[in-house]
């Protein structure tokens, strides 16, 4: 009779327990959903920095042409020609150590030349003078000015391996100023989004910081350079 009295007891404990699991388990369900909603209410925007910057760093490469048949005569001319075209680079106001010459080398035609016919000279030497300063504005004033070693016999060509470089150098000293710029213009595309979806922007969640590009301003202005930045931001949205 006892255990009979006692079954009542245990189905409705047993029962209460079930309850219990349900209400627990719907209960971490319902935290769950909420979790992954607010995980799915996020807004990724880009931010974008633009900077104009002047060049500091000057590249100039002046190569000239020397031909001729007695190989101590060019030698002789590609001495007077260095000399004529230092001293026009000197007198424009360029330092001696703003000034390197390449080692010249001397090219024999008549062994390189493969077909029945004779080169007019027989040895040619290509020798290059680099102008290397951070005077970016002399290199430009100068350049104009190229015409008066040409007239004094200073053979100078002219391809695009001995163009003008201009560089510059000094990135890390914008780029944290750039980055806060590009995440600013990210928070107010973010901030824009959430007035229209009724939100407002929370804390960052994932972020992901572009690399810098520098290009010349236009292929007429290579002395200016266009820096560039794009950061991709994701933020969390609240009510």
């Amino acid at each position: 009779m006892t255990t009979d009295q006692n079954k009542p007891s245990h189905a409705w404990l047993g029962a209460a327990i079930v309850s219990l699991g349900i209400v627990i388990a719907a209960a971490l369900i319902a935290q769950a959903l909420n979790a992954y909603q607010d995980s799915r209410r996020q807004v990724s925007v880009k931010g974008l920095a633009e900077r104009q910057v002047d060049a500091d760093l000057a590249l100039w490469p002046l190569n000239f042409l020397v031909t001729g048949n007695q190989l101590d005569q060019v030698q002789q001319e590609v001495e007077r020609q260095a000399d004529l075209l230092r001293q026009f680079l000197l007198d424009a106001g360029f330092k001696a150590e703003d000034l390197q010459m390449s080692m010249p080398s001397i090219e024999d035609m008549q062994i390189n030349n493969y077909g029945n016919q004779q080169p007019k000279a027989r040895y040619k030497s290509s020798p290059t003078l680099l102008v290397r300063t951070h005077d970016v504005a002399r290199v430009k004033a100068t350049m104009q000015k190229v015409g008066q070693v040409i007239r004094q016999g200073v053979a100078l060509t002219q391809s695009y391996e001995y163009r003008p470089q201009f560089l510059f150098t000094r990135l890390n000293d914008i780029k944290p100023e750039m980055i806060a710029q590009a995440t600013a213009n990210a928070r107010e595309a973010a901030a824009r989004f959430a007035r229209d979806s009724g939100a407002q922007v929370g804390g960052i969640r994932h972020a992901e910081q572009g690399y810098f590009s520098i290009n010349d301003l236009d292929s007429y202005t290579p002395e200016v350079k266009k820096i560039r930045v794009v950061t991709r931001i994701d933020y969390q949205l609240e009510d």
